[in-house]
């Protein structure tokens, strides 16, 4: 069974980085994980999504080039390197997985499994 859990959220200026971590228990090489995050009266938007296997990273046009997500698969750590944030970036972040999927295509999947979410505010 997948359970995932958050950290490395924070406060920092724009132009600033951080990276946030996910650890993610109980994943295989058929498992799609994804970073999602909600910003405050906004719906929850899907950042980017990753094979466990394949490894095929996808990203959201707000954050192509800018975001990098990684996967440790000998940690069960999954990663979102965060570089030259903005103030719209500031959102509540969320891990998430969907377990034994059938191909390597991550992006247009219904994700199930969610940690519990962590902040990241930028400022200007």
């Amino acid at each position: 069974q997948v359970h995932l859990v958050e950290s490395g959220g924070g406060s920092v200026q724009a132009g600033n980085s951080l990276r946030l971590s996910c650890a993610a228990s109980g994943i295989d090489d058929n498992t799609c994980l994804a970073w999602f995050r909600q910003a405050p009266g906004k719906d929850r938007e899907k950042v980017t999504t990753i094979h466990a296997g394949a490894k095929n990273a996808l990203y959201a046009d707000a954050v192509k080039g800018r975001f990098t997500v990684s996967l440790d698969n000998d940690e069960n750590m999954l990663y979102l390197q965060m570089n030259n944030l903005k103030p719209e970036d500031t959102a509540v972040y969320y891990c998430a997985a969907l377990a034994s999927v059938s191909g390597a295509w991550c992006w247009p999947r219904y994700y199930n499994i969610w940690g519990q979410g962590t902040q990241v505010t930028v400022s200007s």
